[in-house]
C-alpha cells in the first residue's frame, strides 16, 4: 500500500498581497505621469499661443508704424509739389486725399487713409472771449457764432438756436481759464451739484470725448456732432474751404447771423466746388449763396483758409486673420517737419 503526499500549488498569501500593492503603485505612478504630461502640454500650448499673439501684435504694430511713415512721406511730397507750382493750398485732388486700395502682405493686408482735420470745426476755438472795443460789443466771437450755426445744421436731433447758445457758452466755460460762468454757461457750481460731482476742466480739450461731460450736451447731439468736430490743433487753425464738407460749409454765414445756411444752399456751395478746390477765397465768397452778405463777413472770413497742417491717419492691418487699427494725428509744418501729436491703436 502506497501513500501519496499531496503537493501545494497555491502561492503564499503574503506574496499575492505584495503583487497587488505593486500594481496599484504602478497605476498611481502612471496616472501621475499622465497628469503631469497633460499639464505640461496645456502650459506649453498657453505659452506658445501667448508668444504667437505677442509676435503677431508686434508684427502688426510694425506694419501700422510703416503706414504712418508712408503717410508722412506723402504729405511732405505734396508740400514740395505745391511749392514747385507756387501754390499754398490743399484740396481733395491732392495725393494724400485719395483712398488707396489695400496693400497685400504675405500674411494679410494693410491700408491707410488721411483726412484733413482742418475740414472740421476745432472746438478749442471756442475758448476765446469777445474783445471789447470802441464799437458795440458782440456777445459771441466769430468762432462761437459758427459753432451755434453748426449745431443747428445737424438736423437730427434738432437743436434750436437757444439750445445751441446754451451748449456753446457751456463749452466756452469748460475751456476758458476763469471760474466765472458766462450768461448761459456753466462752471464748477453746476458740475459740483452733479452725481458724481466733478469740476470744469478750464483748459483746452485734448479729446473730443470731453464734450460728453459739458453741460447741456446730450448723447444724441454728441453723436451727431462727432464727425464734424476736432480738438487738433490746440492752437486754432483755419477751416480749409477746399476740404470742408457740406455740413461745415453751412456754418459759414454773415457776422452776427446765428442761422446756418439752408441744406439746399450748403449742398449748392459744396457741389459748386471742383475737386481741385475753389479758385481762391474771393471766388468762394462770391458764390451766389453769399449775395448781399460779403460786406458783413469780416469775422468769419478770418476763420477760413486754403492750406492745412493737421491730418488724421486711419490705418488698418490684417495679419494672420487678426485686425488692428492705428489712429494718428499728424502735423505738417511749413519747414518740412512732420510730427505725431497723438496716437491710439487697438484690435478689432
Amino acid at each position: 500500500m502506497h501513500c501519496h503526499r499531496s503537493e501545494r500549488t497555491d502561492r503564499p498569501r503574503g506574496l499575492a498581497h505584495q503583487s497587488g500593492a505593486a500594481l496599484i503603485v504602478a497605476m498611481l505612478v502612471f496616472a501621475l505621469a499622465t497628469a503631469l504630461v497633460v499639464a505640461m502640454k496645456s502650459e506649453f500650448n498657453r505659452f506658445y499661443e501667448r508668444s504667437a499673439n505677442i509676435l503677431l501684435e508686434e508684427q502688426a504694430q510694425a506694419y501700422l508704424r510703416s503706414t504712418e511713415e508712408l503717410a508722412g512721406m506723402i504729405l511732405l511730397l505734396d508740400s514740395d509739389e505745391d511749392k514747385l507750382k507756387g501754390l499754398q493750398r490743399d484740396t481733395l485732388s491732392d495725393a494724400w486725399a485719395r483712398t488707396p486700395p489695400p496693400y497685400a502682405l504675405d500674411e494679410g493686408w494693410m491700408r491707410g487713409t488721411l483726412e484733413d482735420l482742418q475740414g472740421r470745426f476745432n472746438l478749442n476755438h471756442l475758448a476765446a472771449s469777445v474783445q471789447s472795443g470802441t464799437g458795440p460789443v458782440n456777445r459771441f466771437t466769430p468762432a462761437q457764432e459758427q459753432f451755434i450755426r453748426l449745431l443747428q445744421a445737424l438736423g437730427k436731433p434738432e437743436v434750436s438756436e437757444l439750445d445751441a447758445i446754451l451748449i456753446t457758452e457751456s463749452v466756452k466755460d469748460w475751456l476758458d481759464a476763469d471760474p466765472n460762468p458766462s450768461q448761459d454757461g456753466a462752471e464748477d457750481d453746476y458740475y459740483g451739484a452733479q452725481t458724481p460731482a466733478y469740476r470744469a476742466a478750464n483748459r483746452t480739450m485734448s479729446s473730443v470725448s470731453e464734450l460728453r461731460a459739458v453741460a447741456n450736451m446730450t448723447p444724441d447731439i454728441y453723436q451727431a456732432l462727432l464727425p464734424w468736430v476736432t480738438v487738433w490743433p490746440e492752437a486754432p487753425a483755419k477751416l480749409n474751404i477746399h476740404t470742408a464738407p457740406a455740413m461745415l460749409l453751412r456754418s459759414i454765414n454773415s457776422d452776427k447771423d446765428l442761422s446756418p445756411l439752408s441744406e439746399a444752399e450748403g449742398q449748392s456751395l459744396f457741389e459748386s466746388r471742383p475737386e481741385t478746390g475753389f479758385e481762391d477765397m474771393e471766388t468762394f465768397l462770391a458764390n451766389p449763396v453769399f449775395v448781399g452778405k460779403q460786406e458783413n463777413m469780416t469775422g468769419i472770413k478770418g476763420l477760413l483758409g486754403e492750406r492745412s497742417s493737421y491730418f488724421l491717419l486711419q490705418a488698418e492691418v490684417e495679419v494672420a486673420d487678426r485686425n488692428m487699427r492705428l489712429y494718428s494725428v499728424l502735423e505738417r509744418s511749413s519747414n518740412r517737419k512732420l510730427s505725431t501729436l497723438a496716437r491710439a491703436s487697438g484690435s478689432l
